[in-house]
């Protein structure tokens, strides 16, 4: 069954999913980085991206999960890029470079058109101007039967929570205060009517916690 899942969505013991000036200097605000500690300290995150070494353990076996079932991804303008307005030209193709670490559909909310990416390694980044939901029921279909990922940032998530269209999230909770940024469950009310805890784990360097949809 075809499921909408976010996985590694990792928020400050404050509830920031960001920290404040996000800029294509520091694309995760000022101290956002800091909150992916966990994830680049394992083998898995650092040979997703080309890199050596790595440390095993919880942290690494829920970073390895990242792709698991995943056929097409759902992300906000911010997280794609520091641009804001009309879009400069075709020349911002996102943080990743030539390659990005997809390789399935991604659509991307805002409110401006452009043409479609097609990206070397199978991702192909596909611009939404109608809304979460028609963004949703495309990814649905470009994901053929496979679960459809809620990447983020902040209001993207809350967008999808607000409706209740997410079915299970995995959160990360890294031991850092940013004091200020984007707020994940800034405007959401009961929550916990909806969603349940049905696993939570420590890892060696962040506290991991699954929800799932109740109704």
């Amino acid at each position: 069954m075809q499921r909408v899942r976010a996985h590694a969505l990792t928020v400050s013991l404050d509830g920031f999913l960001a920290g404040p000036g996000q800029s294509k200097e520091t694309p995760l605000g000022v101290g956002g980085g800091d909150l992916h500690d966990w994830a680049w300290a394992t083998r898995s995150m650092r040979l997703l991206h080309g890199l050596e070494g790595g440390e095993e353990g919880v942290d690494n076996e829920w970073a390895s999960r990242h792709d698991d079932g995943i056929g097409a991804s759902i992300m906000g303008r911010n997280m794609f890029g520091p641009i804001r307005g009309p879009w400069q030209g075709d020349d911002w193709t996102g943080w990743w470079g030539d390659k990005p670490p997809f390789h399935h559909p991604v659509y991307i909310l805002t409110h401006h058109p452009r043409p479609s990416i097609e990206m070397e390694g199978g991702t192909s980044f596909h611009f939404v101007t109608t809304g979460v939901e028609e963004a949703l029921e495309r990814a649905r279909a470009a994901a053929r039967g496979q679960d459809v990922r809620i990447s983020g940032g902040a209001e993207t998530v809350q967008q999808y929570l607000s409706r209740r269209l997410i079915d299970e999230m995995h959160f990360v909770i890294a031991p850092v205060f940013l004091g200020d940024g984007a707020r994940l469950f800034e405007g959401l009310s009961r929550l916990q009517d909806s969603y349940e805890c049905v696993e939570r784990v420590a890892g060696e360097r962040a506290l991991h916690v699954r929800l799932r949809r109740v109704h």
